[in-house]
C-alpha cells in the first residue's frame, strides 16, 4: 500500500525507540482539517485569585475537507484530530508519540497511530 501525506508538513517516521528514521513522507499539497468552532462558555470567565479573569471558551469541532473517499490501497497521514473525528475510516493514520531534539523542538515522530 502507498502511503500519502494531509498534513502541511513532511513527517518523519522512527523507529519505536527513536533511534532510526525509517521514512520521511513529504506533503502532498492538500491538507485534510476539521472545522472548529469557539465562543465564550456559558459560564463565563474563570477568576483567579488576585481577581484577574481569564476567558474561558468552548471548542466544538464539526466536519472534515480536504479529504478523499476512503481506499484501502492508500494509507493517508492526517492529524491526531481528524483520525478523531472519523473513527469509523480504515485508511486513516496520524503521527505517533514526538520526538523532541535538545532544544525540545520536534524532530519526528515514534511510528504512527491509526486502526
Amino acid at each position: 500500500m502507498s502511503i500519502k501525506n494531509l498534513t502541511p508538513h513532511a513527517v518523519r517516521i522512527f523507529s519505536l525507540d527513536g533511534t532510526a528514521e525509517i521514512i520521511t513522507v513529504p506533503p502532498s499539497g492538500s491538507i485534510a482539517r476539521v472545522s472548529v468552532t469557539r465562543v465564550p462558555s456559558r459560564s463565563g470567565p474563570v477568576t483567579i485569585l488576585d481577581g484577574r479573569e481569564i476567558p474561558v471558551m468552548v471548542t466544538t469541532y464539526g466536519d472534515v475537507t480536504g479529504l478523499p473517499n476512503e481506499e484501502l490501497t492508500q494509507w493517508l497521514i492526517v492529524s491526531a484530530m481528524v483520525r478523531a473525528a472519523l473513527p469509523e475510516r480504515r485508511d486513516l493514520l496520524s503521527p505517533g508519540e514526538l520526538i523532541r531534539d535538545e532544544s525540545g523542538q520536534p524532530i519526528g515522530c515514534r511510528g504512527l497511530d491509526g486502526i
